[in-house]
């Protein structure tokens, strides 16, 4: 029998837990991560089984928004640290938007877990306390301290609470809740001071005086306030994860403080495992991690549901979308869903796949397209993928598979595109793939004559792969590096399908047009040469130089560099501000899907990849950027500046970065990060170590910048006080020195046009 039915049938014979109060809750201290969703599906589940088995229930989340600003994301802009230790529910939306800091961040994680079906009630904590819901257990709470002390004392193991009181003040001064500390509490007023060391990472202001401590005065800390929501709401059911409720855990302090001094028998609970992602558990206070809506992205409702569903609660999930894992999931989807319509609910297998469906149950099977087929087929233009998956049913495919083949082609772009293993990527690429260049003379030969070839009559595929194999004896070249010409020339890679199937799908013309293209390339490249780029190549190794091992492992990359003095650099500029908007308004129908398709973006995450980096939680600059338009989300201003080359980003989709020259130490290079080496990046307190192969700006004080383009350091930052800056633009794989080229003109032009100041270095680095 399925987990959730033994459960709750066990829940229901024992006749406590009456009524069925299910409860989760999560503090939205930033970007939800994925590994939250797994709470909310084991409690939906209870919830659900309990209402198909005839009992009234009610299932609520709560949105823990009272809580301090603790943690800092690195993609908040700086100028949110003034808002650490502040309430959540009492800082700005980082969007601008009329909501809460706290409401822009669960309202994103409440439309995915709406969009798998899970649909509990809201309840948001600040509210609990606006309405005085609290007022009551709070002051049962400050009259009981010294009991609540010791219990903490007995809990701990420790003797160093005689200064603990369950509650703490907001400062009406500077708002923080942080940094607050009770000195008395008389029975009416509490009497508490704002400590300036209070906590590490923000300040208190100094402030003393009373408070009554009522509605939203202030709040309990959580370990406290968790008890207080089980008996204010009813709880009678709420699990968590081992984080919490391993021995000696916040949940077993909570539970001694809801037995002894509410005097309420906390909830039925069980321990469940972690939801990680690539072995990883994810911060979203530190925005570290995949998020929820991230990882909505990569599955379908259903799918996603699949696989929070299918793992026992006691089993940890741990999904990493590289490699096969994705297409596995889908090919377990379809096996649940075959014992489903073949045996109904007599396995668990069956009950799995019926509660992992979003919406209504189909009353019969549908056909499913293997998700592998569906990838390989949509990779060769000349399949009509309808008509293909029609002729592999045996029949013509209803509205209901027709939308499930069109999901099923989205997700498929969506994995090969960025985690499929490389040998079964073979799409043609649109233009001659840049490593093409790399062709010797005898391979380019060897093309000639495959084009011949295939003039010579209409073949059918295994008569032309055994000619194609002849043809290498009669050149005189390895079979190796003849059939790596083929796929070279078309694909960009060294392998792929078989190599007559392959040509002969892509058409006569198509093919010999490329090959002809390759005769070209020298041609082309001496044309190249003889051109006039506005900006020389340079080898000024005093200034900077990309180190000799990065060189051999990604010859394509490029690095536009520049020095500009005597900047005046201003916090805004209403004309800038203008041009941005101008750029946001023609941007206004852009979706993440078309910013995965542009090559730009997908040299950088190519690289991001190959070098360890999950792209899903770290973007790159203009990813990062032009999602924030298409999420709605909008842009930071930081000052003249960054926000001037950041358009110029956003319009080419080419990084640059901008550092304070004087906080430079030259000589600089663009190496792999050796192992120990450490960043304290913008918007954090303490160091992030590299890992050994991550991609970085070193100069001769340590790196400046991390992942190629992600984020810089703090010691480099530009801002209003900055006078002179060294620039540096950035391309690899798709994105050519003509590209490089053309936006560090421009962005060159733009911080000139909005700072001023005087270019007196610029040129080209390959």
């Amino acid at each position: 029998m399925y987990w959730a039915d033994t459960i709750v049938n066990q829940l229901i014979k024992s006749g406590k837990y009456v009524p069925f109060w299910v409860d989760d809750m999560k503090t939205p201290s930033g970007k939800i991560h994925v590994g939250s969703l797994r709470g909310v599906v084991i409690h939906d589940l209870l919830y659900k089984v309990l209402i198909e088995k005839g009992k009234k229930a009610t299932f609520t989340y709560c949105i823990n928004d009272m809580d301090p600003m603790d943690g800092f994301p690195p993609y908040l802009p700086e100028s949110f640290r003034k808002y650490m230790g502040k309430p959540l529910c009492q800082i700005p939306a980082p969007d601008k938007s009329k909501k809460t800091f706290s409401q822009y961040y669960a309202d994103e994680f409440i439309k995915v877990f709406n969009s798998i079906d899970c649909r509990p009630k809201i309840v948001w904590t600040h509210n609990l306390y606006k309405e005085g819901k609290f007022d009551r257990i709070i002051k049962t709470f400050l009259d009981k301290t010294d009991e609540i002390r010791k219990i903490f004392s007995q809990h701990y193991g420790k003797n160093t609470f005689s200064n603990y009181y369950p509650y703490q003040p907001i400062c009406p001064n500077c708002g923080k809740i942080a940094t607050t500390k009770i000195s008395k509490w008389d029975g009416e007023y509490v009497h508490f001071s704002c400590q300036q060391d209070a906590v590490s990472y923000t300040k208190g202001c100094g402030f003393s005086g009373r408070t009554k401590p009522v509605g939203l005065a202030g709040k309990m800390p959580w370990k406290i306030e968790w008890s207080a929501h089980w008996k204010t709401l009813g709880v009678t059911i709420e699990w968590s994860g081992k984080d919490h409720m391993t021995e000696g855990g916040s949940y077993f302090l909570a539970v001694k403080i809801c037995k002894d001094i509410l005097n309420y028998d906390p909830p039925f609970a069980k321990l469940y495992e972690y939801l990680l992602v690539g072995g990883r558990k994810m911060s979203s206070s530190k925005g570290k991690g995949v998020s929820a809506a991230q990882m909505a992205d990569l599955l379908p409702f259903s799918v996603l549901r699949f696989l929070l569903t299918k793992t026992h609660y006691k089993k940890t999930i741990d999904f990493n979308a590289d490699g096969l894992t994705i297409p596995d999931l889908f090919d377990e989807y379809d096996k649940y869903a075959d014992v489903y319509f073949k045996e109904g609910l007599k396995s668990d297998f069956g009950r799995i796949w019926q509660l992992s469906q979003v919406g209504k149950v189909p009353g019969k099977k549908p056909f499913y397209p293997r998700f592998r087929d569906v990838a390989n087929y949509i990779q060769l233009p000349s399949i009509d993928i309808k008509q293909k998956f029609a002729q592999v049913k045996g029949d013509k495919l209803t509205q209901e598979e027709l939308e499930i083949l069109s999901q099923r082609v989205k997700y498929a772009r969506i994995w090969l595109q960025n985690f499929a293993p490389k040998d079964l990527v073979y799409q043609v690429e649109d233009s001659l793939p840049q490593e093409a260049e790399s062709l010797s003379p005898e391979q380019k030969n060897y093309l000639l004559k495959v084009i011949e070839l295939l003039e010579e009559k209409d073949w059918n595929p295994e008569e032309l792969q055994q000619e194609l194999f002849e043809l290498t004896k009669k050149v005189g070249i390895k079979p190796k590096l003849g059939f790596q010409s083929l796929y070279l020339a078309l694909t960009g890679k060294t392998y792929g399908p078989k190599a007559a199937w392959f040509l002969l799908e892509q058409g006569k013309e198509k093919v010999k047009e490329r090959f002809l293209q390759v005769q070209e390339l020298k041609k082309e490249k001496q044309e190249e040469k003889e051109s006039s780029y506005e900006f020389r190549v340079i080898k000024r190794p005093d200034l900077f130089t990309i180190d000799t091992e990065f060189k051999k492992a990604y010859p394509s990359v490029t690095v536009g560099l520049a020095v500009i003095k005597g900047l005046e650099i201003k916090k805004e500029d209403k004309k800038l501000q203008k041009e941005i908007d101008a750029f946001l308004a023609s941007q206004s129908g852009l979706t993440t899907l078309q910013i995965g398709q542009y090559p730009q973006i997908q040299s950088y995450r190519k690289i991001y990849k190959e070098t360890g980096v999950d792209w899903h939680s770290k973007r790159s600059s203009p990813e990062a950027l032009l999602r924030r338009i298409a999420q709605g989300k909008g842009l930071y201003n930081i000052n003249t500046c960054v926000d001037a080359y950041n358009l110029v980003v956003m319009k080419h989709r080419v990084s640059a970065g901008a550092f304070d020259l004087d906080k430079i130490k030259f000589p600089t290079v663009l190496r792999f990060a050796k192992k120990g080496e450490t960043i304290t990046l913008l918007g954090d307190e303490e160091p992030t170590i590299y890992e050994k192969g991550n991609v970085a700006y070193f100069d001769q004080v340590g790196g400046y910048n991390i992942h190629f383009n992600y984020l810089d350091a703090h010691r480099t930052r530009v801002s209003e006080t900055t006078k002179n800056l060294l620039i540096n633009v950035e391309g690899v794989y798709q994105i050519s020195r003509r590209q490089v080229e053309e936006a560090l003109k421009e962005v060159l032009q733009k911080i000139n046009k909005y700072c001023g100041g005087k270019v007196e270095f610029v040129g080209i680095v390959k």
